[in-house]
């Protein structure tokens, strides 16, 4: 073989990096051995990895076909090199991107369940809209995601892990709170505080009322749920959320749950990975102990 996994190593890092000297302070590199290396490869290969624009290195054409497959030789070589090693099969680094629902609600138990069973698997964990994880699976910046909703592009694969459902509410002293059900035409009239374009949750209200409600009257959008539920609290707006995020304060009194029967507002929350990624044991792991976290919380 005429290249090795440090230069498939190099190469992913100034990928992840879009830089050299970035690409060497996560390596614990030099700067000049990693710009070495990369011309190294590169001639090997015969075939421009990046463009470089100033200090900024972007993939070319040949690079974003590399990229996945120099990824999946990578965790294969971590993986028998902790087999050689006698450590546990299931060892290594994983990078998770989690929508905020799952963030809050399902992912701390995971963590701490899989910290317990399986202490040589560490997960790097970020929080981002729906529509970032996906992004950022895209530009193999996470190696799993956990998104709320579908998906539609061809690039990432998505896998359910349990069904969700989406709630109306507004504050105790709403007027609508004492109506037994809310019709289209009253949702109309309402002021709205809804999460930012480009969440999942977002993206399942919009896709409820379209086509039911021509106008919907957008007071404020946020992308923290705390604030959609404090403003709602303590104004006379409608805010629509998970059911889960809704829960102690609607069991406390503060929020009271619209009836809506117009509206289906039914999602998934699932894991979802790029199709190019091949086999993965930690992937498959966290799967599986997340169903099986699922089935004991009874969500």
């Amino acid at each position: 073989m005429k290249y090795s996994l440090k230069q498939l190593a190099v190469f992913d890092a100034v990928a992840s990096q879009e830089s050299v000297s970035a690409a060497a302070r996560k390596l614990s590199m030099t700067q000049s051995a990693v710009s070495m290396s990369l011309s190294q490869f590169e001639s090997v290969l015969d075939r421009p990895l990046f463009i470089r624009q100033g200090n900024r290195l972007t993939l070319s054409h040949w690079g974003r076909w590399l990229r996945p497959k120099a990824k999946r030789l990578l965790q294969d070589a971590q993986q028998i090199e902790f087999g050689l090693h006698d450590q546990q099969i299931i060892s290594g680094n994983l990078v998770l991107c989690s929508s905020q629902t799952i963030a809050e609600h399902i992912l701390p138990q995971l963590i701490s369940k899989i910290d317990t069973d399986f202490p040589e698997l560490r997960i790097e964990v970020s929080i981002e809209n729906t529509e970032h994880v996906v992004q950022g699976l895209i530009n193999h910046e996470y190696d799993l995601g956990l998104i709320e909703g579908r998906n539609d592009d061809s690039r990432i694969f998505q896998h359910d892990l349990t069904e969700d459902n989406l709630v109306i509410f507004t504050s105790a002293h709403h007027p609508y709170a004492k109506y037994p059900k809310v019709s289209l035409a009253q949702l109309e009239q309402a002021k709205w505080i809804l999460r930012e374009m480009g969440a999942g949750t977002r993206h399942i209200f919009d896709g409820a009322v379209h086509g039911l409600i021509e106008n919907i009257d957008v007071w404020k959008m946020y992308d923290s749920i705390p604030i959609i539920k404090e403003l709602v609290k303590n104004g006379f707006y409608l805010g629509c959320l998970p059911k889960l995020d809704v829960a102690k304060e609607v069991a406390n009194g503060e929020l009271v749950i619209l009836e809506t029967p117009d509206l289906n507002m039914k999602r998934n929350l699932s894991f979802a990975w790029r199709t190019d990624a091949g086999e993965n044991p930690l992937r498959d792991c966290i799967i599986a102990e997340a169903k099986r976290l699922i089935s004991s919380l009874k969500l």
